[in-house]
């Protein structure tokens, strides 16, 4: 089987994966995903593995072929696994999960590394472009950053007492991070190095981005510099692009019927995937907000996307 240039894979509440052809619309293959629901997916950075997170498990599935059973599975949380994530070169998986827990795996044998208390739900983790830390918010509102080095947790944070942290990302050069949470509002910060590799949280800007839930925040990647956009997805059927100088709405995403349960970028930035409980993914372009693809073939709520178009090179623009 040919490994195609893009690999854009969804999940439902259907109890299916199913992987797309970008540009037509058609879908190639589908993995029946009979033992729970999926969360998340992610794709590996050599775009070999498609990871799959569960409840409670992990599975990892080869983009590159038809078998219907996973290469491996990662099996030590004990409940829903919301988050999961790949360092830079794909040596190790991390992952978050409704157990109260924060995980490091080693891709190649499942056996987790590492264990990290976070003490109530963890709705999402992201990998400090650094390599050297992770960051998760939980249920209960709580940020926490995770020092690997030193296997410690160097910095807590809590924006909004009781309010739960539902969606991270931070920026691609590690200068900002931003947190969204189920009030809809976002919280920004600038991060700044100390002495140690411990980061500093400077606030930056509080985002009233939406009235209901923010189910998903996602800063543009490296390549759509120098312009740089804040995109969240929310419960109230939009998905919004601010201007990260400003915080200026540029464009709001109209068309999904039901919530947005996810996003994400295309390499350059100039274009954006999205996941709806209407059962639809689509496809959007970041300079005119239309909507200029639909992926059809899900019967249920489609709750995750996952998404990459990046070869070893900067994209031709």
């Amino acid at each position: 089987m040919a490994q195609p240039t893009v690999i854009l894979a969804t999940a439902s509440y259907d109890h299916t994966i199913r992987f797309w052809e970008a540009k037509s619309g058609r879908c190639y293959r589908t993995i029946q995903y009979p033992d729970s629901q999926v969360n998340r997916l992610e794709i590996t950075p050599d775009k070999r593995f498609l990871a799959a997170a569960g409840n409670p498990h992990i599975r990892l599935f080869d983009v590159n072929s038809n078998s219907p059973q996973p290469v491996i599975s990662y099996d030590s949380h004990t409940s829903n696994v919301m988050a999961v994530g790949f360092q830079c070169d794909g040596n190790w998986m991390y992952s978050g999960s409704e157990d109260g827990t924060v995980r490091i795996w080693d891709l190649r044998t499942g056996t987790c590394q590492r264990e990290y208390e976070s003490r109530a739900a963890v709705n999402t983790v992201v990998l400090h472009p650094n390599q050297k830390e992770l960051i998760s918010g939980d249920q209960n509102g709580n940020i926490r950053v995770w020092d690997l080095a030193a296997n410690s947790c160097s910095c807590e944070l809590v924006p909004e007492v009781d309010t739960a942290v539902r969606s991270l990302t931070v920026m691609w050069d590690g200068t900002m991070v931003v947190a969204a949470n189920n009030n809809g509002t976002c919280y920004v910060w600038r991060l700044l190095k100390g002495t140690q590799t411990m980061t500093y949280f400077e606030p930056l800007h509080k985002l009233q981005a939406h009235d209901t839930y923010i189910l998903k925040c996602l800063l543009s990647p490296e390549y759509c510099d120098p312009q740089r956009y804040l995109a969240t997805a929310s419960a109230d059927h939009t998905v919004k692009i601010w201007n990260v100088d400003g915080f200026k709405l540029e464009r709001t995403l109209v068309g999904h019927q039901r919530w947005v349960w996810d996003c994400v970028f295309s390499v350059d930035g100039a274009y954006l995937i999205t996941a709806s409980s209407d059962t639809t993914a689509r496809l959007w372009a970041m300079s005119t907000g239309e909507a200029i693809r639909t992926y059809q073939g899900h019967h249920k709520a489609t709750v995750c996307c996952a998404l990459n178009d990046g070869t070893d090179n900067a994209p031709s623009s």
